[in-house]
């Protein structure tokens, strides 16, 4: 196997590992920044080896690495928090966001994380991850905390998910949305604390 084959199968493998869920096609690509082809072939190899499950929501690792622990979720911060409506199934509004596009964000996948699963985009070039989850009645918007100063969209991208979250959430007839309420937020070991 050629050495650029191997350092892709690599990479594949080391990412799928490395997120306690599974990612989409599109999301790999744009996380590995690789040609549909390439990852379409080295996806295939993985199968076929036993190491990479493929699903309908995306692929995942069949094993982790040893003593390798996900560490995806340290450093989330919480964007805004939305009680959802009386009545409204977290299945029912994940369904409705999942694999969609929103403004500048891609879909990547829905990886398990410290509360429960969360939904992730990333920006176009697969910067700036914006993450969505459900817990004890409350819609949470995170961004990863990027503390190096540099100007980052994600917050921006949180934002805009929060607004296509709230139109999923919107009533048909007469009921009012669930309040909404800003944070700034405590991280417990990095990762998020939802109070309810």
């Amino acid at each position: 196997m050629p050495t650029s084959t191997k350092g892709l199968d690599e990479q594949v493998l080391s990412t799928l590992q490395g997120t306690p869920g599974r990612i989409a096609f599109s999301g790999l690509r744009r996380t590995l920044r690789v040609h549909p082809e390439r990852l379409s072939r080295s996806l295939r190899r993985l199968e076929r080896e036993g190491r990479v499950e493929r699903a309908p929501d995306g692929y995942r690792a069949t094993w982790a690495a040893p003593n390798d622990r996900p560490r995806r979720f340290h450093g989330l911060r919480p964007i805004a928090q939305v009680e959802l409506p009386p009545g409204a199934m977290s299945d029912s509004v994940f369904a409705r966001l999942a694999g969609r596009w929103f403004g500048s964000l891609r879909w990547v996948g829905v990886v398990d994380g410290p509360t429960g699963r969360l939904l992730t985009w990333a920006g176009r070039d697969g910067s700036g991850q914006v993450l969505l989850g459900i817990h004890r009645g409350v819609l949470s918007v995170f961004v990863r905390d990027d503390r190096s100063g540099e100007d980052d969209d994600s917050e921006d991208a949180a934002y805009e998910l929060l607004a296509h979250a709230a139109e999923v959430l919107r009533p048909s007839a007469g009921t009012a949305l669930g309040s909404a309420s800003f944070l700034a937020a405590d991280l417990v070991d990095g990762d998020p604390r939802v109070d309810n």
